[in-house]
């Protein structure tokens, strides 16, 4: 599977590509454009940037034109011939990256509101930053723009 780092200027990018499952890193703007360009090398990743300058460093770098985040998803998956799934059942950490695995209500009781332990069907557990997550209202909002994404990319809408 693919392995991104974006720059600073794609942080809704790579927190997107997280949730379609993608292993994807984030450096922001303390970072200097040669140490982006070492990390996704050095980590075997490709490097997906806004800046002219950085998508010139490298062989697996690409140069995202896009603006909108939906719009760069299908750029990002339509160059690289890539097919995701509009489903988070493979989605990673939107914070940090880490993987995700199911949690019982007894491993958040303290981690999550009441409410939301009384009436969730299920929770899953970074098992980096330690980060819960449960279906919520934002779910349908999420799964609605991973369909539009899914829908572009089948319709063609992928080709640059």
């Amino acid at each position: 599977m693919h392995r991104f780092l974006c720059d600073a200027m794609l942080g809704s990018l790579a927190r997107w590509l997280r949730f379609f499952g993608y292993d994807t890193g984030f450096l922001g703007p303390e970072h200097a454009d040669h140490e982006v360009a070492e990390r996704a090398l050095g980590e075997g990743r490709w490097l997906l940037t806004r800046d002219h300058e950085l998508a010139a460093v490298g062989p697996r770098t690409l140069l995202v034109r896009s603006e909108d985040v939906e719009s760069q998803l299908v750029e990002v998956f339509g160059r690289l011939g890539l097919s995701p799934s509009a489903g988070l059942e493979g989605s990673r950490c939107s914070e940090c990256n880490g993987e995700l695995t199911a949690a019982g209500r007894d491993d958040v009781r303290e981690l999550v509101p009441t409410y939301v332990l009384a009436t969730a069907e299920r929770f899953r557990r970074c098992g980096g930053c330690g980060r819960v997550y449960w279906p919520g209202t934002h779910t349908e909002r999420i799964l609605r723009t991973m369909a539009a994404v899914v829908e572009r990319l089948e319709a063609g809408g992928g080709r640059f």
